[in-house]
């Protein structure tokens, strides 16, 4: 049974790395789908306020909370992504960090947890009018 079962471990290490780049594949398509979003989004808010500069703050404020919700799923999304490939990325540094750390070996900064409360927070510096690169704000190596 020696060879039967080093045939069935090999058979379920090639089925999890399948699952795993499947879910890789669904994640990067449902984040470029949140990006697509978030751009309609600012040209229905800017198209929106050019009409009617005297629109209810409020109507706009719905704008600007879609635009927040979605770059929240994204930020999760790039968490479950690095999460997949093994790695987290340190938020002060953008290092790549080996997920079994708790701190950065390269600056010491403490790595966020899936459930850290700070994710699903964003900085009033972290806003993609901030630069001329639309999504400056989302690291680019997290995904």
């Amino acid at each position: 049974m020696g060879i039967m079962d080093a045939f069935v471990n090999a058979s379920r290490g090639v089925t999890e790395k399948t699952k795993n780049a499947t879910e890789v594949n669904n994640l990067e398509r449902k984040i470029e789908y949140e990006k697509e979003r978030i751009v309609e989004v600012f040209a229905d808010l800017g198209r929106k306020y050019y009409k009617n500069p005297e629109e209810d703050p409020a109507v706009l404020k719905e704008f600007c909370d879609d635009v927040d919700n979605r770059r929240r799923r994204i930020m999760q999304m790039r968490m479950e992504l690095n999460s997949i490939r093994g790695y987290k990325i340190c938020p002060k540094c953008d290092s790549e960090v080996n997920e079994k750390f708790q701190f950065c070996g390269v600056c010491g900064a403490r790595l966020p947890e899936d459930a850290d409360e700070e994710l699903n927070s964003l900085d009033s510096s972290d806003y993609y009018t901030e630069s001329d690169d639309f999504f400056s704000s989302d690291s680019v190596k997290n995904y």
